[in-house]
């Protein structure tokens, strides 16, 4: 008799099937009609839609904004993870639970309550404002409300690493005289690396694609405080006859920069759990 693979399960041959026919209809058709529709376009079309002025100075706040607000939330992330897990304290479940309200709450609530913090006379901003720190309708404005969107992504990858993590180690780290930050130094961060990276990735690629919040604590100055996708919005309500297609040929653009940026810390993730195992 034939031994069958225990590796595949029954219904092998339907669930990856349907999770074909789901990635090509989600993902892989919407993308591909994006780039099909930029390609309509000449080539001096495309490199006059993608390269202008203002749609570089967009470029760079969508990612220089979405890269330090992932960082950021990095540092953030690992601190609260390590609060929530390795500590008991009154309320500690009450905290853990608020770390998914950014999750829960529409981002365009999120925008509106830190623009209403932050302006000149909101309840933090008549502190602020004063000593020069405008943490509305900046670009501030735009990393704190990524980082208060991204943040939750670091902490539920590093809670279950941090609680699976061999506390046996730690223990012959000190006994071996080790100080605790040699300890977290050399046997404890590099454990939690590849998480800690995961969770970076995750909150980076989610403030690339945020919209909803940053509309509203930007001010969508161009040059100054428009990210890419509210240019995007902008070119579609022009109304001229290229208009869709430009809007598309930003997003293609947009689409290769990100894809480029998360194989990049993809690879970087994989050679960092090679050399932490």
């Amino acid at each position: 008799m034939a031994q069958a693979n225990p590796r595949i399960l029954p219904g092998y041959r339907l669930s990856i099937s349907f999770t074909l026919v789901y990635l090509s209809v989600l993902v892989i058709i919407p993308l591909g009609a994006c780039v099909v529709t930029a390609t309509q376009l000449s080539w001096e079309q495309f490199r006059a839609a993608v390269w202008t002025e203002r749609a570089r100075a967009a470029y760079a706040l969508t990612f220089g904004a979405s890269l330090a607000a992932a960082l950021i939330s990095a540092v953030l992330g690992l601190l609260i993870a390590w609060v929530l897990v390795r500590y008991e304290f009154p309320g500690r479940r009450i905290f853990d639970a608020l770390v998914d309200l950014p999750f829960a709450l529409p981002t365009a609530v999120a925008g509106l309550v830190f623009s209403n913090l932050y302006v000149a006379n909101g309840w933090l901003g008549q502190f602020l404002v004063p000593l020069g720190i405008e943490g509305s309708y900046s670009r501030l404005a735009v990393v704190l409300v990524l980082t208060f969107i991204g943040f939750p992504f670091v902490v539920r990858t590093l809670q279950p690493v941090l609680g699976a993590l061999d506390a046996e180690a730690e223990e012959a780290a000190a006994l071996l005289g080790a100080s605790r930050w040699q300890t977290f130094r050399r046997v404890t961060f590099p454990a939690l690396l590849p998480g800690l990276l995961t969770g970076f990735a995750l909150a980076f690629a989610r403030g690339l694609g945020e919209y909803g919040s940053v509309v509203f604590v930007s001010g969508n100055m161009p040059l100054k405080t428009e990210i890419a996708a509210f240019l995007i919005v902008s070119r579609l309500e022009e109304g001229r006859p290229n208009s869709y297609r430009e809007a598309t040929a930003i997003a293609t653009v947009l689409l290769a920069a990100s894809f480029l940026m998360l194989v990049f810390i993809n690879r970087l993730e994989a050679r960092s759990r090679k050399w932490s195992g």
